[in-house]
């Protein structure tokens, strides 16, 4: 395939066949993060937070037994190969979580709800794009640079990874411990026997474990098989969707990249999706000051998905799978500050009530 289609587009290829599997768990199985933090806290259910602990088990298995196998090097990703920095991921973390309460959703919901026609997140996935861009390359880089400067692992230094960690402690293999670390991550998600029954909700979850383990295995293939030297990656949607805009505009002169074939993927799987469950149709927001909030919700995810080094799926699934410390306190970081989001959303409705 890299023969005839190159390194950009077979890359490309990659990220659409694990977008759209993650379009279509958003729309046929109701797999998001707000939701299942609404769910939990309010809704007295645990079901879709489950799907989610599942989900990132599943891919920590799968990870590192492509480790084992020689089909994927964890240490080529950036969430190893850059020093940890926790104070940036605890920052990040809370203002993309508060964010993602006042937009009502993260940047794979929006990219989700899109491909359902819902024209109000396009305005919010636009908006999260630029802010993520602006924060990344644009003016607001150099005080993003001077308060988390990035360094890279040196060689010989142990990468900022728990089963790597333990591994250096114990002399045990790591793929051994990152197996064994799934598993008891996987047991605690389907603790519960009435979850370990719902067969869709498992299936779901495994679906979207399929997508983040295809996106490692195939940019290893691509990176280690190609010329062109690119990056092992896998799915991630904050600074990605800002790099889909620019190749929209600029398409002609920028090659297309597995971030572009990510968000596509995306929005075009939940388009199937919709159209399947009979959901499709077109909306728009009709309460400015419910758009205004939407807007500040966006770029506070684009600034605090760049400075954590990742969003909910990019830190809470994608990271999380080759068990980076910045992945578990992210996570914790998103969840509190869109607890913070959503009590504030919920106090003020019933002011005005």
């Amino acid at each position: 395939m890299l023969e005839y289609l190159g390194d950009a587009w077979t890359m490309t290829l990659v990220g659409l066949v694990g977008g759209i599997l993650l379009g279509l768990a958003a729309r046929l199985g109701r797999f998001c993060t707000l939701g299942a933090i609404e769910d939990m806290l309010y809704g007295g259910s645990s079901r879709r937070m489950r799907m989610w602990l599942t989900a990132i088990a599943l891919s920590v298995i799968g990870s590192f037994t492509l480790m084992a196998a020689g089909l994927f090097d964890p240490l080529d990703s950036y969430y190893l190969s850059l020093r940890w920095m926790p104070l940036a991921a605890v920052t990040g973390g809370l203002t993309f979580g508060y964010g993602m309460a006042l937009a009502g959703n993260c940047g794979y919901g929006c990219i989700a709800r899109l491909g359902g026609g819902d024209m109000r997140a396009f305005v919010i996935v636009l908006v999260m794009g630029v802010s993520a861009w602006f924060t990344l390359s644009g003016p607001l880089s150099w005080l993003r640079n001077a308060a988390f400067p990035q360094s890279d692992v040196i060689p010989g230094e142990t990468p900022p990874g728990i089963a790597h960690w333990i591994a250096a402690q114990t002399g045990a293999g790591v793929e051994v411990i990152g197996i064994a670390l799934g598993l008891a991550l996987l047991a605690g998600a389907v603790a519960s026997r009435s979850f370990l029954r719902d067969l869709p909700a498992l299936c779901w979850s495994a679906v979207v474990a399929m997508a983040i383990l295809s996106g490692w295995a195939g940019s290893h293939y691509v990176a280690s098989s190609g010329w062109d030297g690119l990056q092992t990656v896998s799915h991630s949607f904050a600074a990605p969707v800002g790099e889909s805009l620019l190749y929209v505009m600029t398409g002609s002169v920028r090659a297309p990249s597995f971030a572009v074939g990510s968000v596509f993927g995306v929005a075009l799987g939940a388009f199937a999706g919709s159209l399947f469950k009979g959901h499709f149709r077109w909306e728009a927001c009709e309460d400015p000051r419910e758009l205004r909030r939407q807007i500040l919700g966006a770029a506070l995810m684009g600034v605090g998905a760049v400075v954590a080094l990742g969003c909910t799926v990019g830190q809470g699934l994608t990271g999380f799978s080759v068990l980076a410390f910045s992945a578990p306190l992210t996570f914790a970081a998103i969840f509190v500050g869109a607890a913070l989001g959503l009590r504030q959303l919920i106090e003020g409705f019933r002011r005005i009530a």
